[in-house]
């Protein structure tokens, strides 16, 4: 048993690092969809796919658990409004008006609410090189998203998108504590299946006053190839990660994987869109990598 409970610590900690990667996608699929396929219908048409795909390894236990579906179906709209609505079609509204530097800065503050909620609401304890991890994670960041220009945080300017993007993080943070905090009977990836569920149940509405008052979506191969992409990297898979994350780790310390969010933006920026990565990309690294080391670290007992 301890070297079970040891093996998936191992692979809670690898996936600190893969999941921000999964999420990444979504920037792209953010800068490639206005024109393609609305928010609230691509952020409806992921869910739903994500839904399908999950439920491919869950619907037994669903099926099974009957019950605690009947019980729980309050949480998972609750979720599903929080994960796949506000963090799901608002981050696209967002995307739309805003510029990455703003975008990812707001992000940044996420972590530190989800610690400070964690230590606050969840009793969670956090270790002296845990908060000096955190910290130094986001001076890494902020450093990636200033382009190594500290001078012009004091001349950064919030915009209507600015304000999408904040809601998401504040909801980002409710999400994951909620998760953590709520009972369930399910495993994670049942649990996950039934907040997609319900947020597309959630997302019916906004939908349908988007393709009321004429916001366009077009069926192509790209369109139907943002819904994929976005369902199954940053939808099924990322948020799977972190549920798994969450429960072997903690809130607090599975929070600092989005940290590593603009570096693989950045990446991902460099190879599909043409962006240039500058030499502030390699100090904030050599910020942000350390942190995230410090900041998942279980203190000895």
């Amino acid at each position: 048993m301890t070297t079970s409970l040891a093996g998936a610590d191992r692979v809670a900690k690898s996936l600190l690092f893969i999941t921000p990667a999964l999420w990444a996608v979504n920037y792209l699929v953010a800068r490639w969809a206005p024109g393609e396929i609305a928010p609230h219908m691509l952020a409806i048409c992921r869910w739903s796919l994500a839904a399908c795909i999950l439920a491919c390894f869950s619907w037994r236990e669903l099926r099974d658990k009957a019950g605690a579906l009947r019980a729980e179906w309050w949480q998972f709209l609750l979720l599903g409004a929080l994960g796949m609505w506000v963090c799901g079609a608002w981050v696209y509204l967002g995307a739309r008006t805003t510029t990455a530097i703003n975008i990812g800065l707001i992000y940044a503050t996420s972590p530190v609410m989800i610690a400070l909620l964690s230590w606050l609401w969840l009793g969670e304890k956090l270790s002296k090189s845990q908060v000096f991890g955190i910290a130094l994670a986001l001076c890494g960041v902020m450093h990636v998203v200033l382009r190594g220009n500290w001078a012009g945080l004091a001349s950064l300017a919030f915009n209507v998108g600015d304000l999408w993007i904040a809601c998401c993080a504040v909801a980002w943070a409710a999400y994951a504590l909620l998760m953590k905090k709520l009972p369930t009977q399910l495993s994670p990836i049942a649990r996950l299946t039934a907040c997609a569920i319900g947020g597309c149940l959630v997302l019916l509405v906004p939908t349908a006053l988007e393709l009321a008052v004429g916001v366009p979506s077009y069926l192509s191969w790209k369109s139907v190839g943002l819904v994929v992409a976005s369902a199954t990297l940053p939808g099924a898979a990322a948020y799977f990660a972190y549920a798994f994350m969450q429960r072997q780790l903690g809130a607090s310390r599975v929070a600092a994987v989005l940290y590593l969010g603009p570096l693989y933006a950045a990446l991902f920026g460099t190879v599909f869109l043409g962006e240039t990565v500058g030499w502030f990309h390699a100090v904030g690294a050599a910020m942000i990598l350390p942190g995230i080391f410090l900041a998942s670290r279980v203190k000895p007992q």
